[in-house]
């Protein structure tokens, strides 16, 4: 099974879930620039995010934000601080909860390694934070960069 079959089957099993699922997320500045990648899959397929993903049984947050950052781009981080915690819960047209995750960020730097996207991403690319206003962005990665930056983000 190829990376992108295996990201799509995982996926299914993040559907209707019994209980949140807990994920991390990476807001890399670098230089001024906001590291973005546009998602392959859903939840938010399409648009434009932060890296990030799940967190593994017996993983900090912390390194769950680095591994997951490194696996989708390349980049290894230097974890800062956090940036923000908050729920993520979409419903589906029946009102059935769809997806449900507690979502904590991170604000990151590079360390090392080199940008290499992952097949979870069609796009990667540094963005300022007037830049990221106009993207198409989910909104777990909108209310992180607004976090971050302390201003509204439309």
């Amino acid at each position: 099974m190829n990376e992108t079959s295996e990201h799509a089957e995982r996926g299914q099993d993040r559907k209707y879930p019994n209980a949140p699922r807990v994920g991390v997320g990476g807001v890399v500045i670098k230089e001024g620039k906001i590291l973005m990648i546009r998602r392959a899959f859903e939840p938010g397929a399409g648009k434009w995010s932060i890296p990030g993903g799940m967190v593994e049984i017996g993983e900090r947050l912390s390194e769950a934000c680095a591994r997951e950052v490194e696996e989708e781009t390349g980049l290894e981080v230097e974890v800062l601080e956090l940036i923000n915690v908050f729920d993520m819960i979409d419903k589906d047209d029946q009102g059935r909860i769809q997806y449900h995750y507690v979502l904590v960020d991170f604000l990151a730097k590079p360390a090392g390694g080199s940008e290499k996207m992952s097949a979870e991403a069609t796009e990667m690319k540094w963005v300022t934070h007037q830049e990221a206003k106009a993207m198409d962005m989910t909104k777990t990665a909108r209310k992180a960069i607004e976090e971050l930056f302390g201003s509204s983000v439309p």
